[in-house]
């Protein structure tokens, strides 16, 4: 088990971490100031379960292949930036539709708007094709284990879980917080779309900034 002096100098860690303007609370930014607070946990909630999986990886050993492998590392960023590229192309194509005054109302009622579950599986797909994520979590981790408080996989998975829940509560803030500019740019077509606008280029550049991301 984790001492409990331990846990207090993780967590406070994590949270500082978290608050860090990154790939992730930015997209949870962006989201939350689209489509409101409740989708932006949404996406939070979709980006805490993708590090389950990178826990996982850490547990067992499996992030150290992307570590040691630059072929694994440079597919894997290269399917994240990808797909950042394509919620790029979303988003700018959403700006166009809103874009036009003399539409603006039509468009806004006809614009598609994710699901809570389309962005929760969103930020899913965004945190695990991340691998510096992955990389992150081997090089942070396990400086918090103590060879002599049980088996290491458990302390990995406990260490893990307190991360993802500092994370859900530092990134559920940052949403309700941005979500209250969701009720005013849905009163203002053209700000909904200079904002979608906006959107497209922080997906453009997150997906040029992991692409060119070096192990």
């Amino acid at each position: 088990m984790i001492a409990s002096d331990v846990a207090v100098q993780f967590i406070v860690t994590s949270a500082v971490l978290a608050a860090i303007p990154g790939p992730d609370n930015l997209f949870v930014l962006m989201q939350s100031a689209l489509n409101g607070s409740r989708k932006g946990v949404a996406v939070t909630l979709g980006l805490c379960t993708g590090l389950l999986a990178h826990t996982t990886a850490v547990a067992f050993g499996v992030a150290a292949v992307f570590q040691a492998s630059a072929t694994a590392f440079t597919a894997l960023k290269l399917v994240g930036a990808a797909y950042l590229l394509y919620l790029a192309y979303g988003a700018f194509k959403a700006g166009r539709g809103t874009g036009d005054a003399g539409a603006q109302d039509s468009a806004v009622e006809a614009a598609p708007e994710a699901s809570a579950w389309a962005l929760f599986a969103r930020g899913i797909v965004m945190n695990i094709t991340n691998p510096k994520v992955a990389i992150f979590f081997l090089a942070f981790l396990p400086q918090f284990v103590k060879t002599d408080a049980g088996p290491v996989p458990l302390q990995v998975a406990q260490l893990g879980a307190l991360f993802i829940a500092t994370t859900l509560v530092v990134f559920s803030g940052i949403a309700m917080a941005s979500g209250k500019l969701s009720v005013w740019l849905r009163r203002s077509p053209r700000a909904i779309a200079r904002m979608n606008t906006v959107a497209g280029c922080v997906f453009v550049g997150l997906a040029a900034k992991l692409a060119t991301a070096q192990r």
